[in-house]
């Protein structure tokens, strides 16, 4: 600051994770998007919590408010596996370190900066806060949980990818600075800062920013209770009764990927929670435009010497685009991104790509060209009138939409103009890849030779020797609750995989990752599924454990026992013993696990699969 000569900053953002200077981290996102607009931003990456919180007080006041991003990842699931258990360690900490990010940041620093500054807003974004925007369940804490404002003591969320809504209220607080609103805080020098009763006015009272939430009293509410507001059960309700909050999560998740959403309003506590309907998608324009500010793709020189392992993983990647059709039951990213796709340009996608062939460490292998979902690039419905009424929260479940416009010629487009920048060896498609779009039959024959054309050079020149794909269970009933598709189509799949391997003389390997314990999912299941892997030649290594996580329809299942479309009972797994008894079946080849399945098969009544689990095959080899 200093250097710069600023006296004070705009903008403070705190972040729990190491400061990369990449577009796939989004404190810097938010950081290189409110430079562009002209503030000055200061960002204090993982500050220490404990003692007189000198991080926090470094800096001093922000003119307009201080920005909480607790992390890429949710601070929970970052630190504790399935089994509550500490994680090997922190992926976005230097050298994977525990000790820098602390439970739930966002309550944590929130905590703090009221008791700093009380008079000065705090403004919440990221996934913790994203996906806690209303009554939630907390796996940890076993027990549901109001909105995160609650606990937090913040002014505001800004949920889902927040460059739209950032600008907005920095475009809103501006304003008032420039009016002289006397309601602002003015230092010794007569310089205007916004306070709380600013923010409430201007931003939270009189303007209503899409895709954020605010707290209320019930006659502070702007407009009042409107005849399309959406009224879901109240927290204490939900307490008594979890099914109601059932009922109320089918709103929560198709308000969250309607084109047209409606405003959702929840009483929590004395309080109102306001969720503003989202913003429209970003155009390509805009998502071009985030996607070019000029990030250094460097960790800070701070970190010098340090490892930062989601930083390595990513430090040679390009994010294609946002977004994710596919509504898995378990996942978090429609929730966050919405299921509409958003894509850069051919043109911002090249630049990228030749910006990392310029780092000096580069040996010209991309990691990943992809997304959410690797091969949903363009995707997009063919007649936008009937994307603007539909509220299904997936595109190609229980069948693919036939609005769906899914071809993969832009995809091929983009592999093979890349391939052709000096400096590129080989661009390999780390992320997963939905191939029931690949196999789907669109009654279009240039749809389905361009589906056949990207399996075949995705086999051919974009595997680095493992494809990663997610059949995640071998049960159709399991998988029609996961919102994934029969597993036969994995079958069909592999089978093209295999062939197209041994045409080419290519000695490369499918990776099938799958779940335990998933809602709906019972021991017998498990039992199965080890028998038809162990018949596909699989021995499995990709595989976890469900994880309840907030704002997800399995994790709806798992904490009320009910589905929120159906209302109907939903199974659980949920003691140690019962998760444990499931996973097991993953390592059915493992010795020192053999006579625990015999016994269990024999106790669910499933004896029969011993011999064929246990008997010796024809073909030892396995795909490990």
């Amino acid at each position: 600051m200093d250097l710069r000569g600023w006296d004070y900053a705009d903008v403070i953002l705190f972040s729990a994770d190491a400061y990369v200077d990449h577009p796939s981290f989004g404190a810097a996102v938010i950081g290189r998007i409110l430079e562009d607009e002209g503030l000055r931003v200061c960002i204090v990456p993982q500050p220490d919590w404990h003692g007189d919180h000198r991080d926090f007080k470094k800096l001093g006041r922000p003119r307009m408010w201080f920005g909480i991003a607790p992390g890429c990842m949710d601070s929970m699931v970052n630190k504790y596996t399935a089994a509550r258990r500490l994680r090997s360690e922190d992926a976005y900490s230097p050298d994977g370190r525990h000790d820098l990010r602390p439970e739930y940041p966002t309550i944590v620093y929130s905590k703090i900066l009221r008791e700093l500054f009380p008079d000065v807003p705090i403004v919440l974004g990221g996934i913790e806060a994203s996906l806690r925007r209303l009554m939630h369940y907390d796996y940890w804490k076993e027990r549901f949980m109001p909105s995160i404002l609650i606990d937090s003591g913040a002014h505001m969320i800004t949920y889902g990818m927040g460059e739209k809504p950032t600008i907005s209220i920095c475009h809103l607080l501006q304003n008032a600075l420039d009016n002289s609103d006397e309601t602002l805080f003015y230092n010794e020098k007569g310089e205007a800062f916004v306070t709380t009763k600013t923010f409430r006015k201007v931003v939270q009272q009189q303007n209503e920013v899409p895709q954020t939430v605010s707290l209320y009293s019930e006659g502070e509410i702007p407009g009042g209770f409107r005849p399309d507001d959406i009224i879901l059960h109240s927290y204490e309700e939900c307490l008594h009764c979890p099914k109601k909050h059932a009922e109320n999560f089918r709103h929560i998740e198709e308000e969250s990927n309607k084109m047209h959403a409606q405003r959702l309003l929840q009483k929590n506590y004395d309080k109102w929670v306001v969720v503003n309907p989202p913003f429209q998608p970003m155009t390509q324009e805009e998502l071009d435009h985030s996607f070019d500010l000029p990030y250094t793709r460097l960790p800070h020189p701070k970190y010098h010497g340090k490892r930062i392992p989601a930083y390595e993983m990513i430090k040679f990647s390009v994010c294609l685009h946002r977004g994710c059709f596919g509504g898995c039951a378990f996942c978090t990213i429609s929730a966050h991104q919405g299921k509409f796709i958003s894509s850069r340009s051919k043109e911002s996608i090249l630049r990228e790509v030749k910006q990392i062939t310029q780092m000096p460490d580069f040996k010209g292998y991309l990691s990943d060209l992809g997304g959410p979902s690797a091969n949903m690039y363009m995707m997009r419905g063919r007649q936008l009138k009937a994307c603007e009424v539909c509220k299904r929260p997936s595109c190609i479940h229980p069948a693919v939409c036939p609005n769906l416009n899914a071809d993969h010629r832009p995809l091929l487009n983009i592999y093979q103009a890349v391939d052709k920048i000096p400096g590129i060896k080989k661009s390999f498609i780390g992320s997963g890849i939905r191939y029931d779009l690949l196999l789907h039959d669109y009654k279009d024959k240039a749809l389905n030779d361009a589906a056949y054309e990207y399996t075949r050079q995705l086999i051919l020149h974009h595997v680095s020797g493992r494809l990663k794909v997610a059949p995640e269970h071998t049960s159709d009933e399991v998988l029609q609750l996961m919102r994934k598709p029969p597993f036969r189509l994995f079958g069909q799949f592999k089978a093209i995989f295999d062939d197209i391997c041994r045409r080419h003389g290519l000695h490369q390997q499918i990776i099938p990752y799958f779940i335990s314990s998933h809602p709906g999912c019972h021991e017998k299941d498990m039992a199965q599924l080890a028998v038809e892997t162990k018949q596909m030649n699989f021995q499995l290594e990709q595989v976890q454990d469900f994880t309840p996580t907030p704002m997800t329809v399995a994790t709806t299942c798992w904490a009320t026992g009910y589905h929120p479309y159906t209302m109907q009972p939903v199974f659980s797994a949920k003691s140690p013993a019962e998760k444990q008894a499931q996973r097991m079946y993953f390592f059915w080849y493992k010795p020192e696990l053999r006579h625990q399945i015999e016994t269990r098969l024999r106790q669910i009544g499933c004896q029969h699969l011993i011999n064929i689990l246990f008997s010796k095959t024809k073909n030892n080899k396995t795909n490990k």
